[in-house]
């Protein structure tokens, strides 16, 4: 007999710590580098917002690209691994030069600002290229790993986990905050300890992170066999769009792009918003120099919101695997699209009710409620979004015969990336309509390092418009995004029952034709 098709403990966990690895990158670029560029070199916002629209539109042929090649690559350790190994090294590379910058509001001629700017353009899209060269190995691998239906969403599921506890790579604001007093402390100004501090702290985390994310090309095995039958670059964009239940996937990711403003602008809300800028204004002194304490109402705030957002993910990622062996995956997956946008329209439904002022700790312990739901919207619809799109490969090689793994989870890749630039543009287009932007930043940055109160800091444009800007960001475009997500979805072509009775009969098929196990493995 042959080898059990499945992955053994020892392989999912590599592949799990990869994962964690890979998405501790990604959050220092998704949050720590948008905040970096937008509150600490202070680029222009529009400028910011056209990086982010240039770097998508180039996604938009690289990613199936990349899902081509990967689906024509035969070597003897399979189709995805040898990109797991040899690219961490290369992306923590570039992750580090991306804030290796200048600061556009201490420019004084307008090339160097020019430069600057086409520095920060040219380092971010080279990473989103590298990003994709990993990624998309790293999510078609799964269905690689096992045949088994609830192994592999069981390890989608325990997937999705370990990516949001690399969500922790968003600390970077908050550590680079910490590490600045360093600096401070050696007689730096403000602005060059703050940059100085991200890149150390950038360093160091990416250092970790790389080496994490090498353990899911090293300790796992692609034990399906891949057919030999491949596309061309042109064949594969007209089977994605071809493959109803995949397109309809694919649709629906595209209009819940503003739920990525949540993280392209969440660490700026809490930064200024609620520790007025500075995170080690959570700490308190006496006249003299000594530590007098720790600001409550600060930390209690930024800790509701903070806990409300990522324990809702946590928890939704944890229970729906074995929600959806009870329910229908389109059902569940369309419940959390509808239901996720209440909990998102409410917290600006109370910033508004609060009169502006939500750091009581009775309004932190209801938005931090609201962010709990909301999280846990966007967790459950993380998990399903992986699970279908692995159930759109397994009917494409019953349909067609092949199996194009890279290919379609190049979509998924794809619906990431292009959210986060949908949502930095949308969130430049606002912050430029009432003046957050560039020099009047490093100007508020001053101001609030003085003594000013950042929610209600006007910079010119009316009391507490950054702050409600942000709020209307994070809680209305987010909630519109989420209802018009759940129609193209609302009648999914690929029900659970189908699904099963075309795994079950590709299993046979491959038992007939020995393929059971990929003779490519180790």
């Amino acid at each position: 007999m042959g080898e059990t098709c499945t992955y053994t403990k020892k392989e999912a966990g590599g592949y799990l710590v990869g994962m964690f690895g890979q998405n501790l990158i990604y959050n220092i670029i998704s949050t720590g580098l948008y905040f970096y560029f937008q509150n600490v070199i202070c680029l222009p916002a529009m400028a910011i917002g056209w990086i982010m629209t240039i770097a998508r539109i180039w996604d938009a042929v690289n990613d199936p690209l990349m899902g081509t090649i990967v689906d024509k690559t035969r070597t003897k350790w399979g189709k995805c691994r040898p990109y797991l190994i040899i690219f961490p090294a290369i992306i923590g590379v570039i992750t580090i030069l991306t804030f290796l910058n200048g600061n556009y509001a201490e420019a004084t001629s307008s090339a160097s600002k020019l430069l600057i700017v086409g520095w920060a353009a040219v380092s971010y899209i080279a990473w989103g290229m590298c990003f994709t060269i990993c990624d998309i190995p790293l999510w078609g691998i799964t269905s690689l790993m096992t045949e088994d239906e609830n192994d592999r969403s069981k390890i989608l599921g325990l997937a999705r986990i370990a990516a949001g506890i690399g969500g922790i790579g968003v600390l970077v604001v908050q550590v680079a905050q910490v590490v600045a007093t360093v600096f401070t402390n050696k007689g730096y100004s403000s602005t060059k300890a703050t940059q100085y501090g991200f890149i150390v702290t950038v360093i160091i985390m990416t250092i970790i992170a790389s080496i994490l994310f090498e353990f899911a090309g090293i300790f796992t095995k692609e034990r399906v066999k891949k057919s030999e039958k491949s596309y061309t670059f042109k064949e594969n964009f007209q089977i994605m769009f071809r493959n109803k239940p995949f397109r309809q996937i694919l649709i629906s990711g595209i209009l819940r792009s503003p739920i990525q403003l949540l993280m392209v602008v969440a660490m700026t809300l809490v930064t200024y918003y609620y520790a007025n800028g500075d995170f080690m204004n959570i700490i308190t002194y006496n006249d003299d120099g000594s530590f007098a304490g720790l600001n409550m109402t600060m930390l209690v705030g930024v800790a509701c919101v903070a806990l409300g957002l990522y324990l809702g993910q946590f928890i939704a990622m944890g229970i729906t695997p074995a929600l959806s062996k009870k329910y229908e995956k389109k059902t569940l997956y369309n419940f959390y699209s509808v239901a996720g946008a209440v909990p998102f329209f409410l917290i600006y439904v109370f910033y508004k009710m609060s009169g502006g002022d939500l750091r009581t700790t009775f309004w932190s312990i209801i938005i931090g409620i609201c962010f709990l739901f909301a999280g846990g919207a966007m967790g459950g619809i993380n998990v399903l979004q992986s699970v279908m799109i692995a159930d759109c490969v397994d009917y494409e090689e019953y349909t067609n015969g092949v199996r194009t793994d890279g290919v379609f989870f190049s979509g998924q890749s794809f619906i990431t990336k292009l959210s986060s630039g949908v949502a930095t543009i949308l969130s430049s287009i606002c912050y430029s309509v009432v003046g957050y932007s560039d020099t009047n930043v490093d100007t508020m940055n001053k101001a609030l390092s003085a003594g000013a109160d950042f929610v209600n800091y006007d910079g010119g444009s009316g009391a507490g418009k950054y702050a409600a800007t942000m709020f209307f960001l994070i809680s209305v475009l987010p909630a519109i995004g989420m209802v018009l997500s759940a129609i193209p979805t609302r009648k999914y072509a690929l029900t659970d029952k189908e699904h099963t009775k075309i795994l079950e009969e590709l299993v046979e098929i491959r038992k007939e034709q020995g393929t059971d196990s990929n003779e490519s493995a180790e």
